[in-house]
């Protein structure tokens, strides 16, 4: 087992986890961030990765999906572990063969409700407030083949108000993923290390 890990990842939105995981793992000992693979342009987290000395990669839509690129790149960089933190793109089954239970995703909602392919961000949120449900929350999950159906590592629940709205419903969940992702993938490189 590797004594010290090396953590990418992968990102398709604003980049609010990887600023908070990158926070997280900086003071955290023989658990590094040493990658960040970008859809979009971002540069203020740019900047972040670049004052912590870490890689940051902007890529387009066939790089991001390519099994080559993407194993090639982790390899290049010595990773251990991929942590997916709004990142939209299914996974290629080679890297999942390559790091099995070393993908990490996080989902919007308490699988398995709400999953499945298309459902992520506001769409989730919609929908869970279309159904009338009375609880939401994240799920921290291992990648499979499958669109969120990998092995489940923890959820954690929040109320829904009467008057909720997609808007604050985001902002609540957001609040649960910083909160919790960070130290879900910590103790399960610590597991791992065992």
């Amino acid at each position: 087992m590797p004594n010290c890990f090396n953590i990418a990842i992968f990102i398709s939105g604003a980049g609010s986890n990887a600023k908070n995981l990158i926070h997280f793992f900086s003071q955290i000992k023989n658990q590094y961030v040493t990658l960040v693979l970008s859809e979009k342009i971002n540069p203020e987290l740019e900047q972040l990765c670049a004052s912590e000395k870490i890689s940051f990669l902007h890529v387009d839509k066939n790089q991001s999906s390519n099994a080559d690129y993407l194993l090639e790149t982790c390899l290049k960089h010595d990773i251990n572990c991929v942590v997916l933190a709004g990142f939209l793109k299914k996974i290629p089954e080679k890297l999942i063969q390559h790091y099995p239970d070393r993908i990490v995703n996080i989902h919007p909602s308490l699988l398995p409700k709400f999953g499945g392919k298309g459902m992520y961000g506001d769409h989730v949120h919609r929908a869970v407030l279309e159904a009338k449900e009375e609880e939401s929350g994240i799920t921290i999950h291992l990648v499979n083949e499958e669109y969120d159906k990998g092995k489940i590592l923890a959820q954690f629940s929040l109320a829904i108000e009467s008057t909720e709205t997609v808007e604050s419903l985001r902002e609540k969940i957001k609040k649960l993923e910083h909160t919790h992702l960070p130290q879900v993938v910590h103790t399960l490189l610590l597991s791992t290390e065992a």
